[in-house]
């Protein structure tokens, strides 16, 4: 096997990971990466307002909005305004997203992020380096993104989609095996 199948198959295996650890999210949770990764950070974090969270997660506060209008409606946070400061709102976590936090399983990134920080400061920089030069190399490295590991739009619905967004992910680019 030569070098560029060899990068090929370990990029596939990032992206296959990745696709696989959403989808087992999705079916133990009923939820996406990102809405736990967000449902994480109100419970770290306490009285959290929306551009804390936005900041937290690398995110924009429009995508962060979007995220708990989702779980808004599906009783896992609802909003309050501050006391102190009645422009700014904060998020909270309802009984129903403590329980499903204690059985979620450990986002991809966390496990990752710990394996990563194991590494010497050499080898850190080099995988960065090497990663960086992929993604110049793919003409990716204009592409926004977070620092979320998951596949898709990280504001999407989890399971329940819609007829459109059906149709939408079917005329989606498919990366077969």
């Amino acid at each position: 096997m030569n070098s560029i199948e060899q990068v090929l198959i370990a990029l596939r295996r990032v992206i296959r990971a990745t696709d696989l650890h959403s989808k087992h999210l999705a079916k133990t949770t009923g939820l996406t990466a990102p809405q736990i990764l967000l449902l994480q950070t109100i419970k770290t974090k306490g009285d959290v307002t929306i551009g804390e969270i936005a900041n937290e997660m690398s995110l924009s506060q429009a995508t962060v909005t979007t995220i708990i209008d989702r779980l808004e409606k599906r009783g896992f946070v609802y909003r309050v305004r501050s006391q102190e400061d009645k422009r700014k709102v904060h998020a909270c976590l309802t009984e129903s997203a403590l329980g499903v936090l204690k059985g979620a399983p450990i986002p991809l990134q966390d496990h990752f992020a710990r394996q990563f920080s194991d590494l010497q400061e050499w080898e850190q920089t080099m995988i960065i380096s090497s990663l960086q030069r992929i993604a110049k190399m793919m003409d990716a490295q204009h592409i926004d993104a977070s620092p979320v590991l998951d596949i898709g739009t990280l504001d999407r619905q989890s399971t329940t989609v819609d007829n459109s967004e059906a149709t939408a992910e079917k005329n989606q680019p498919l990366i077969t095996e």
